[in-house]
């Protein structure tokens, strides 16, 4: 009987009798998993001040201190603004097995934490995705793991712990991985992005720093941030009020074109979102200064009130281009270039992110592409570069299975599951491969020191 229904392109096809488990096993033949431990500086590799240099460019030329003043406080924060460099390294130095996924393309440490669900509930999972590409789900990998071996590294923990950070990322991403495969896809795709991942991956030393996170996370929404930083008019409204260097009102031109912007946001949304926004005011827009890794880029928070001058802010954020597409061609995974760069980041997000920001859209200022999403949405961040030990540990290991559930989304655990197996060899190389990164990453980071130190790169420390 069922032989009479025909295949229906985007579904799986019940005739297809191949093993993606097995499949997933033979691509050991060609990238040992060992394999992954290697990696070599390629000829001509840009130096470290050049390579930052270069993504200094088309960002706020005022704003380029700040970002440097960033990247030279440690290696843990080098890494942070390098992924570029990284990418670099990645593609002409290490091995891929061809396996593509969605990935976040900046999956360092300090790029995973808590947010608020539309139910008032919070989410543990990534939330940075400016870089996101299709690419190599190994990459991700390995830069969570050297990132967690610097953050060790920076809270003093000794090299021991940093190097069994790595490794337990590594073995929670390959044993969550195998988890997902025995699962049905609805529940795999749903899984570990709740409370229940502590006790998945065993994280019980990161229990109370989780707690504490959370409780400020609770209290970090758009109506503090709106008391702290904004007055009330005579006409009853509010406006933002200059906090310089992070925080400026936009100029009447930057505000009207902000403004005009959402119209196009708005059409980027699903339709029951709109008569939420329609019961919002516009108020205020201002330019506010953002993380390292985007120092420099075009950021706005806009101020929406309701009919009890009650606060909503959004955040219109440029979208460059993934400092990552570059190379993923190069590993035989081309991408043809995005439509529209905001597009990208926001379809990026949601593919990974088992619950998303409700409001995440996309529009264009003054032909520039930029993401809009919701601005202190009660969102908590964990301090790698600030745990002990053990926490640390329990932090790769929630770090680690949350980057396989993300990954899992695109690419199919059963043939990542047969990939990275049932022993620890893959754990063992990521961990490798991090401390080797990790050590270059400090010989960067001494790099752009001196150049700082030199004069060659300006530098404003502290903002």
């Amino acid at each position: 009987m069922a032989e009479r229904l025909p295949h229906v392109p985007g579904f799986a096809d019940r005739r297809n009798r191949e093993s993606p488990r097995q499949a997933g096993k033979e691509l050991r033949e060609r990238v040992p998993r060992a394999a992954h431990a290697g990696f070599s500086e390629a000829p001509g590799r840009p130096d470290a001040v050049s390579a930052v240099e270069e993504s200094n460019r088309g960002r706020i030329e005022e704003l380029v201190p700040i970002r440097v003043g960033r990247m030279v406080a440690s290696p843990f924060a080098f890494l942070r603004g390098a992924a570029g460099l990284m990418a670099y390294d990645l593609a002409h130095g290490t091995p891929v097995t061809g396996v593509g996924a969605q990935i976040c393309g900046d999956a360092h440490a300090a790029n995973f934490g808590l947010y608020g669900d539309a139910r008032g509930g919070l989410t543990i999972d990534l939330n940075d995705f400016d870089e996101t590409v299709r690419g190599p789900w190994e990459w991700d990998l390995k830069r969570l793991a050297a990132s967690l071996v610097l953050a060790g590294r920076a809270a003093g923990v000794g090299e021991d712990a940093c190097r069994r950070a790595a490794y337990d990322a590594a073995g929670a991403y390959r044993r969550t991985m195998r988890l997902l495969a025995r699962m049905s896809a609805a529940d795999a795709w749903n899984a570990v992005a709740d409370e229940e991942l502590v006790s998945h991956t065993d994280a019980h030393d990161l229990l109370g720093t989780l707690e504490r996170v959370a409780d400020k996370a609770r209290r970090n929404t758009s109506a503090r941030f709106a008391a702290k930083s904004t007055r009330e008019t005579e006409g009853g409204g509010r406006v933002f009020v200059d906090a310089p260097p992070v925080l400026r009102r936009a100029s009447d031109e930057e505000a009207a074109a902000v403004a005009a912007s959402l119209r196009e946001y708005l059409g980027t949304l699903p339709e029951d979102r709109l008569p939420l926004l329609a019961r919002y005011a516009i108020h205020d827009v201002a330019f506010r200064v953002v993380g390292t890794g985007s120092v420099g880029t075009r950021s706005y928070v806009v101020l929406l009130l309701d009919h009890l001058g009650k606060p909503l802010v959004l955040q219109v954020k440029e979208a460059r281009p993934s400092v990552l597409r570059p190379y993923t061609a190069l590993v035989g995974l081309p991408e043809p270039e995005p439509e529209h760069e905001g597009r990208r980041v926001v379809s990026g997000q949601q593919r990974m992110q088992v619950v998303s920001d409700t409001l995440l859209g996309w529009t264009t200022v003054e032909g520039r592409p930029y993401q809009v999403r919701q601005f202190r949405n009660r969102k908590g961040s964990v301090d790698p570069a600030a745990l002990s030990a053990g926490e640390i540990d329990d932090y790769g290991r929630m770090t680690g299975a949350l980057l396989a559930r993300a990954h899992s989304h695109s690419a199919d655990p059963r043939v990542l599951a047969g990939y990275c197996g049932k022993s620890d060899e893959l754990d063992e190389a990521v961990a490798a491969f991090a401390v080797a990164y990790a050590d270059r990453t400090e010989k960067d980071h001494a790099e752009l020191e001196a150049a700082v130190r030199a004069g060659r790169l300006p530098a404003e420390r502290g903002v």
